[in-house]
C-alpha cells in the first residue's frame, strides 16, 4: 500500500529525530571522555560530583577546570540538591503537614540522586528542565547542537574584547571564583538556618561527672529562651542569603551582585545589632566567673566589631557602586 505524503513525512521526521537524538548522545559521550583536573575518568567524576549532594558538586566545579562536562554535572548537583534541601528544611516548618512535604520532597530527592548518578556514570549529560539550563549559565558552557558550526562575523564590540586564551583563562577564573563564593555562601546559610533553628541548644557547656565508675555528661545551653526573639530575624536574613545568592549564581551581573550584596549586608548588620540588643546569652553555666566574664566580654566586643565592620562594608560598597554607575561602569571591568 502506497503511503501518503503526510505520512512519509511523518516516518521521515521519526527517523531524523533519532538519528540527531543517537548523534547526540555519541557527542556527550566523546566529550566525557577527555581528561579531567582529578585524573579520574569523566564518567567517574560525573558519578562523584552527585554522591555528596551538593558539597561535591561544589567540590568538583572547585577542582576541575579542564573538562566541561563533569564541570555540568557538578553545577547541576549545586542546583538540584541546594534547592532540594532548601526547600525540604521550609516545607518543614509548615505547622502540623510540614513534616509529610519534606519527607515527599526528601523522598523524591533521594529518586532523584540515583538517576543522575547512573546517568552520569552512562556517560550522558542527563539535563533536567530548569537546573540544567541554570548549570549551562554557570560554567558559560552551552550544550553542543552540532559537530561544527559556521562562526558568526565578529563585530567591533566582539573585537575589542580580549581574545587571548590566557586572557578568556583569566575571564572564566574571576566569574568561576564568584559563582564558587556564592555557592559556599547559600550551603553555609543552610547549615546556620539548621543548626539555630533546630539545634541550637547544643551550644552548651558540657560537664562530666561519673557516678558509680559511670561517666555521665550534662549539657547547659548558652542561649537563653530570648534566642525566640532573635531568631526570626536571623531566619529572615539567611533565606535573604539563600536567595540571593542564588540569583547571583545564575545571573553574574556587576549591579546586580553589588545592589544584593548591600541588602544583605544590610540585614545582616540588622541580624546583629538585634543579637547585641536581646543577647540570648547566659554564661554563667561556665563553673569559672572569671571565664565567664572574659567571654561575655569578649562576644560582646566580637559583636560590636562585627556590626561596625558590616556597617563600613556597606557604605564603601555604595559609594564604590555609585561611583562606578556616575563612570558608566556597570559589568565587571574584565568583561568590557
Amino acid at each position: 500500500m502506497e503511503l501518503s505524503p503526510e505520512e512519509k513525512k511523518r516516518i521521515y521526521e521519526e527517523e531524523k529525530a533519532r538519528i540527531e537524538a543517537r548523534e547526540q548522545v555519541e557527542r556527550e559521550k566523546r566529550r566525557a571522555s577527555g581528561t579531567t583536573s582529578t585524573g579520574l575518568s569523566p564518567n567517574d567524576a560525573g558519578l562523584l560530583c552527585y554522591v555528596g549532594g551538593w558539597i561535591s558538586g561544589i567540590v568538583f566545579l572547585v577542582l576541575e577546570q579542564k573538562n566541561s562536562w563533569v564541570r555540568f554535572h557538578a553545577a547541576q548537583s549545586i542546583i538540584v540538591f541546594a534547592a532540594i534541601t532548601v526547600g525540604a528544611v521550609i516545607l518543614g516548618w509548615i505547622p502540623i503537614v510540614g513534616g509529610v512535604f519534606s519527607a515527599m520532597i526528601s523522598i523524591a530527592g533521594f529518586i532523584l540522586w540515583i538517576i543522575l548518578m547512573l546517568k552520569a556514570h552512562n556517560g550522558e549529560r542527563y539535563k533536567l528542565a530548569w537546573a540544567g539550563d541554570i548549570a549551562e549559565r554557570m560554567i558559560a558552557s552551552p550544550a553542543v547542537t552540532s559537530e561544527y558550526q559556521e562562526p558568526a562575523p565578529a563585530s567591533d564590540a566582539d573585537l575589542e574584547k580580549p581574545t587571548s586564551p590566557k586572557a578568556e583563562r583569566r575571564i572564566i577564573s574571576k566569574r568561576d571564583a564568584r559563582i564558587t563564593l556564592s555557592a559556599f555562601a547559600v550551603a553555609w546559610s543552610v547549615v546556620l538556618l539548621i543548626l539555630f533553628n533546630f539545634f541550637h541548644q547544643y551550644i552548651a557547656y558540657y560537664r562530666s561527672e561519673t557516678v558509680g565508675g559511670t561517666t555521665v555528661w550534662t549539657r547547659q545551653p548558652f542561649f537563653t529562651e530570648d534566642i525566640n526573639l532573635w531568631l526570626p530575624i536571623l531566619t529572615t536574613t539567611l533565606v535573604i542569603t539563600v536567595i540571593g545568592h542564588i540569583v547571583l549564581i545564575i545571573f553574574d551581573k556587576y549591579v546586580l551582585r553589588e545592589v544584593i550584596h548591600i541588602v544583605i549586608d544590610a540585614f545582616g548588620l540588622a541580624t546583629v545589632i538585634t543579637l547585641l540588643s536581646v543577647f540570648p546569652f547566659d554564661f554563667s553555666v561556665m563553673p569559672n566567673t572569671a571565664t565567664a566574664d572574659a567571654v561575655y566580654f569578649g562576644v560582646t566586643v566580637a559583636l560590636i566589631c562585627i556590626s561596625i565592620g558590616i556597617g563600613v562594608g556597606i557604605i564603601v560598597r555604595s559609594i564604590k557602586l555609585a561611583v562606578n554607575m556616575a563612570k558608566g561602569l556597570t559589568s565587571y571591568q574584565e568583561d568590557t
